[in-house]
């Protein structure tokens, strides 16, 4: 009945891993946890926003024709989020990305063509994008509108980088109901949070598209803690 169905709302919380290059998105299912093909069968979306005179791609269309229209296709935004526009990294990406970064009150927006002007958004607006698509991804897989999702992002993510995150989940229509660190989140995939008690030691290597990182995770009792970590980002 309704209380069934309302129950069946609750259970259902996607996972999201927004990454620099790609996202994927995966729900828990049949005691396991289903990542989902996209609408070209692809398990991974590239993390790519652009805009082409009155249209907006994301994902595999958006990278598909970057080559063609490098000013107005955004990628690498995992880069800017939560960032000052005066952090060296992003200074350091200006120089090297295709489109154009500008400063809106201390932030890095980044500057497009697009609906006969030039539009600019916050890093916050194109991660959204990015989202949502992950979000249409998976209801379209599970047939019903999905709104509760967890998000994970690097170990290294300021405070800063977490709410910048958490606050384009909110613009995508998401109930975030966490940020988690990406090697907690590989541990727990592997099953490492109930392979005994006691105090363990877990090595993490991600070795992303953007990105390697290596973590040193502890876990006692099933409670994570990331200790250091380490990185060429």
């Amino acid at each position: 009945g309704e209380e069934a169905k309302e129950k069946k709302k609750i259970d259902t919380t996607i996972g999201i891993d927004l990454g620099t290059t790609y996202s994927c998105v995966g729900v828990y299912k049949n005691g396991k946890v289903e990542i989902i093909a996209n609408d070209q069968g692809n398990r991974i979306t590239p993390s790519y926003v652009a805009f082409s005179g009155e249209e907006r791609l994301v994902g595999d269309a958006a990278k598909n024709q970057a080559a063609l229209n490098p000013e107005n296709t955004i990628f690498d935004i995992k880069r800017l989020i939560g960032r000052a526009y005066g952090d060296k990294t992003v200074q350091h990406d200006k120089k090297l990305l295709p489109y154009k970064i500008v400063d809106r009150e201390g932030k890095p927006f980044v500057e497009v063509a697009y609906m006969g002007g030039k539009k600019v958004f916050s890093p916050e607006e194109i991660s959204a994008v990015i989202l949502t698509k992950m979000k249409e991804t998976a209801e379209s897989y599970m047939g019903r509108e999905l709104k509760n999702a967890v998000i994970t992002v690097p170990a290294y993510f300021t405070d800063a980088q977490r709410q910048a995150t958490k606050d384009a989940g909110t613009i995508a229509g998401l109930n975030v109901l966490r940020i988690i660190n990406e090697p907690t989140a590989a541990a727990i995939a592997y099953g490492l949070d109930n392979k005994g008690s006691g105090e363990q030691y877990i090595l993490v290597f991600d070795l992303g598209g953007g990105t390697f990182d290596v973590s040193l995770l502890t876990i006692d009792n099933g409670v994570f803690e990331v200790m250091a970590t380490s990185g060429d980002t």
